[in-house]
């Protein structure tokens, strides 16, 4: 496959904004305060489905011990790292290089071995994984389906794939862009709500790829609980997928 062929997904525009705020990606105050509050909620999710895809006890520190796992839209690495800490082979890809340029200086500090590249997933030249993880990353690329289909060709034909993203409904126009953008807790233009996948959309565009769902759970917020998994997605939602057969 020539460069001229490969699937383009990055959103130049995206890429700029988020690469704009790299500066400020591990700064749990700053503009990423709101994937500092999703990330322990997400990280539930996906040790719980790891240790039920691959056999684990739920005790183990480290149950991606021998597994090889790629993170797409990886940011500066806030989710990088506690995979990598939970044992895994770490890659991760993102389309700012400002991004990159943060999360390879964050690794350094924290001591961890973290291959991190910036470009479009499939320029990257990498073979397949255990893991595959995408974070509020489908709602900002260029076409979807495309992106999923690289998802899946990254996949080990036994792998797991594990993808969150914001909901398209009321809920989430009110309190995730309107609200929370003029609250601070996200940046202004982060989000376009018209771009947000629907459960039913985004469980079609997996099962066009030959994938099923495996668990599906919201992200929800309450007063009382904060962020949480729920089975409301009205706002938000996490799931895990593996190929069909």
């Amino acid at each position: 496959m020539t460069n001229a062929s490969l699937p383009t997904t990055i959103n130049a525009a995206e890429a700029a904004h988020f690469g704009s705020l790299a500066a400020e990606w591990w700064d749990p105050k700053g503009s990423s305060a709101m994937l500092h509050k999703l990330n322990p909620v997400r990280l539930g999710f996906i040790r719980t489905a790891i240790d039920a895809h691959f056999g684990g006890d739920g005790k183990s520190r480290h149950p991606l011990v021998g597994k090889a796992v790629l993170d797409v839209g990886c940011g500066a690495g806030l989710l990088c790292e506690p995979l990598a800490r939970l044992g895994g082979a770490v890659t991760g890809v993102d389309a700012a290089p400002e991004n990159i340029e943060a999360a390879k200086a964050h690794a350094a500090l924290s001591g961890l071995a973290i291959d991190y590249r910036a470009g479009e997933i499939a320029a990257q030249g990498l073979g397949q994984f255990d893991v595959v993880t995408c974070m509020e990353v489908i709602e900002h690329v260029m076409d979807p389906a495309a992106f999923v289909g690289e998802l899946v060709r990254h996949l080990k034909p036994d792998g797991l794939l594990l993808l969150s993203t914001p909901n398209r409904t009321a809920a989430s126009r009110i309190f995730l862009v309107e609200a929370a953008e003029r609250l601070g807790q996200v940046p202004r233009g982060t989000h376009d709500w018209d771009k947000f996948l629907t459960p039913e959309e985004l469980t079609t565009l997996l099962e066009d790829s030959g994938l099923e769902i495996v668990d599906m759970k919201g992200i929800a917020f309450s007063p009382m609980s904060g962020l949480h998994l729920s089975s409301k997605m009205a706002l938000n939602y996490i799931l895990s997928a593996r190929l069909r057969g």
